[in-house]
């Protein structure tokens, strides 16, 4: 998916979604359909069952999933819980019921949305950890669905790549693999041979990537949490098995002379 063909935000045909700028602050929402079947269980029980989803892109915020009321099967039952946003307007929560199992408040919906966003009348959304499991067709699918504007690119470098926590060098390759990902500073992964493993002390933690899969986690020369790696990653991002990227107070990464920006690690979803 493109942001410049056919009907995307960007194309001649024109927009099929919404897309508006609130007058005030910087504010922009884009209303787009989502191209696939989405089903999310609850205690063993079919809850949503969608193929009409609408994905909202929301400036600063992450995208969400909205649906007809009619594609929830579960019982829904209304909350007093309201909160309100100024760019939708009013919002209502309901308690859903599925398989012995409840979860308080974890769909909402705007059923009296303002003017400037009415196409969201007769549309809900649900919680994502409210639910046991997601369906993206019909693979399971952690953290949230993918955005079809979110891309990931990797690439061999023979850049000079050191790595370092405080001021102890950890590595150094001219064998990285340079990960470019939509809204993230470009990160390095080092080869794990390239890393003296007495530096590296297992941690428990683990997180989720819906793009690059499941991140597992190394104490780096004292730095918790100090490197992430996927043991098992996306097809797509196969190449990522055996790397290491690094992050954390006191480590400090240096392509070529110049030091760069890390970034945060993948906390999208916390899976310990």
């Amino acid at each position: 998916m493109t942001l410049t063909i056919g009907s995307r935000p960007l194309g001649s045909i024109g927009p099929k979604m919404v897309n508006y700028r609130i007058n005030g602050p910087k504010h922009r929402l884009l209303f787009d359909p989502f191209p696939r079947r989405v089903r999310a269980y609850l205690g063993g029980e079919l809850v949503l069952d969608t193929r009409r989803g609408m994905l909202l892109h929301e400036s600063n915020m992450m995208m969400q999933l909205y649906v007809p009321e009619d594609d929830v099967c579960a019982k829904l039952t209304l909350t007093d819980h309201t909160t309100h946003c100024p760019f939708k307007g009013d919002a209502s929560y309901w308690t859903v019921t599925a398989g012995e199992r409840t979860a308080e408040n974890a769909v909402w919906g705007h059923q009296e949305p303002i003017a400037e966003a009415s196409w969201l009348r007769g549309y809900v959304a649900i919680y994502w950890k409210a639910m046991d499991t997601w369906f993206d067709e019909d693979e399971e699918t952690y953290g949230h669905l993918r955005d079809p504007y979110h891309r990931v690119d990797v690439r061999r470098t023979s850049r000079h790549v050191q790595v370092s926590a405080h001021g102890e060098p950890i590595a150094q390759t001219r064998r990285a693999l340079l990960v470019s990902e939509t809204g993230l500073p470009n990160r390095y992964y080092v080869p794990l041979r390239d890393v003296p493993a007495e530096l590296l002390e297992v941690s428990p933690t683990h997180t989720h990537c819906p793009y690059k899969g499941r991140a597992s986690y190394y104490t780096v020369a004292g730095v918790p949490d100090g490197a992430w790696y996927y043991p098992e990653p996306t097809e797509e991002m196969s190449r990522l098995r055996g790397h290491l990227a690094f992050h954390g107070e006191g480590v400090e990464v240096v392509v070529d002379g110049e030091r760069i920006e890390t970034g945060m690690p993948p906390r999208s979803a916390n899976v310990q």
